[in-house]
């Protein structure tokens, strides 16, 4: 049953090293990826918000269109 348990722990600090291995700062060519993939996260995070901006200008003033029209109909 001990060396159950004993292996049971060995597994699970070794899941935890290698955790720890991956979370490190990179270095080199590495560190340039890593920031550069950052930065176009960033970017396309941005670009999405001033997609749906737009998208919500253009809905805006399509409804604005569509009601003076309405408007003018009427009278």
């Amino acid at each position: 049953m001990a060396s159950r348990l004993e292996q049971a722990l060995a597994r699970f600090r070794r899941g935890r090293e290698a955790a720890q291995e991956q979370a490190k700062p990179a270095r080199g060519s590495d560190a340039f990826r890593a920031r550069v993939e950052e930065r176009l996260r960033n970017l396309e995070q941005q670009v999405s918000e001033i997609k749906g901006r737009v998208n919500g200008l253009i809905f805006l003033v399509a409804g604005t269109a569509l009601t003076q029209v309405i408007i003018k109909v009427l009278q």
